[in-house]
């Protein structure tokens, strides 16, 4: 496209709790941008329709498919990535227990899982089946059948409760 119908643009947001300072064009995806520019692998592209959940983000802690959302969009916005969730290479309590459960077969989903999982936490410490089904419907798994995902997050509540205590 050229450069004059895809205008380039600086952009400032915070990516895992430092800051970024980039610049972009109109047409680039935050999904894009992460994979290409910042090292996102973790941020995965399948459908790039934003039905099948892989490439989830955490924008000022609200689960977004990034595949959807222009680069732009996050100006001056939080955005989250699960390479961001460990602390100094110690996974995060879900991380972990989606690692302890086996909650993954081929692992495309994860990633996208475990951020559902922590929006979902942080509303609710103590969500029961039904609203679990209902927050990680929005992302696809084709190989584990759920089970083992659901008890990653039961598990998941009961670390985050047990830390805070």
């Amino acid at each position: 496209m050229p450069e004059r119908l895809d205008p380039r643009f600086d952009l400032s947001f915070t990516l895992n709790g430092a800051p970024v300072d980039t610049a972009t064009t109109t047409s680039t995806t935050l999904a894009d941008l992460l994979r290409e520019r910042r090292d996102g692998r973790g941020t995965r592209l399948a459908c790039e329709r934003a039905v099948c959940g892989a490439c989830t983000v955490l924008v000022d802690d609200v689960p977004r498919a990034s595949c959807s959302v222009f680069a732009f969009e996050v100006e001056g916005r939080d955005v989250r990535t699960v390479e961001g969730l460990s602390d100094g290479g110690e996974l995060s309590p879900v991380q972990a227990a989606f690692a302890d459960n086996s909650a993954f077969q081929c692992g495309f989903c994860t990633a996208g899982m475990i951020l559902l999982t922590e929006a979902l936490l942080a509303r609710d410490p103590d969500p029961d089946n039904a609203t679990i089904r209902d927050w990680i419907s929005s992302n696809i798994c084709r190989c584990t059948g759920y089970s083992l995902i659901l008890e990653a997050v039961r598990d998941a509540a009961r670390r985050k409760r047990e830390a805070a205590e």
